[in-house]
């Protein structure tokens, strides 16, 4: 059974940070790209970041480049989003998402709110 549980989600202030974790498990995790997805109340799912299989490689929107790091260990399963110098325009659900380019294949999360607000 496919699972990608986030956890880390909560209430910060702005200029805050929190850090989110992804646990993956009922598939091969090193062989997926992980993404990490956000979707404010009212708006369109947004890709905030991705990381590759290997984690060697990294893209980041625009609106949190310099801010957030994505990061994974493949030893873990897991799959992580640190975020500094958080906005309230941050504030939204967050996904893990695992996506396997040879295949399409794809699983979600069911995710973890982020909160910015003084």
């Amino acid at each position: 059974q496919v699972q990608l549980v986030e956890s880390g989600g909560g209430l910060v202030q702005p200029g805050g940070s929190l850090r989110l974790s992804c646990a993956a498990s009922g598939f091969t995790f090193s062989t997926y790209a992980m993404k990490w997805y956000r979707q404010a109340l009212g708006k369109e799912r947004e890709l905030v970041a991705t990381i590759s299989s290997t984690g060697y490689t990294w893209n980041y929107a625009d609106s949190v480049k310099g801010r957030f790091t994505i990061s994974r260990d493949n030893a873990k399963n897991t799959v992580y989003l640190q975020m500094n110098s958080l906005k309230p325009e941050d504030t939204a659900i967050y996904y893990c998402n695992a996506f396997w380019s040879l295949s399409g294949r794809t699983y979600w999360g069911q995710g973890t709110q982020v909160t910015v607000s003084s």
